[in-house]
Parts: C-alpha cells; structure tokens; sequence
C-alpha cells in the first residue's frame, strides 16, 4: 500500500511540475510573438529584446513583460 502512496505521489508532482512548465512554454512564446510583431523596428531594440527572450527563455520573458511591454504600449497603444 505504501509503494502505491508513493507512485501516486511522484505522479502528481509530475503533472504539476509539467503542467507549470507548459505555462512558462506557453507564456515565453507568447512574450517572443509579442515583441516580434508589436515591437517598432526603430534601431536594434526589435532585434536586441527577441535575443534577450530567446537566450534567457522565461526570465527574459518576464524581463520583457515587466520592463519593456508597459512602456511600449503607453508610448504606442499597441
């Protein structure tokens, strides 16, 4: 009874850490398509912040969501 509890266990910690790592997935492509399509093509600062979030994948996602997105949509409303 006991090796059940566990494998059952190990199953839901499983689930939820693959599920918490599909949203992460999920919110890191959208962060990217985001900045690809939004983001103004003047300079470098298109290319710069695509390389930030694909290197650093989810931080960079959140450091893109955080630091650039608000500025972005209050200069350009997009």
């Amino acid at each position: 009874m006991g090796s059940i509890a566990f494998g059952l266990m190990w199953l839901v910690v499983i689930v939820l850490v693959g599920g918490f790592s599909l949203l992460l997935m999920a919110f890191w492509i959208w962060m990217l398509i985001d900045c690809a399509v939004n983001e103004p093509s003047e300079g470098s600062d298109k290319i710069v912040w695509i390389l930030v979030i694909v290197l650093t994948h989810w931080i960079g996602a959140l450091i893109y969501f955080f630091a650039r997105r608000p500025k972005r949509k209050a200069l350009l409303g997009k």
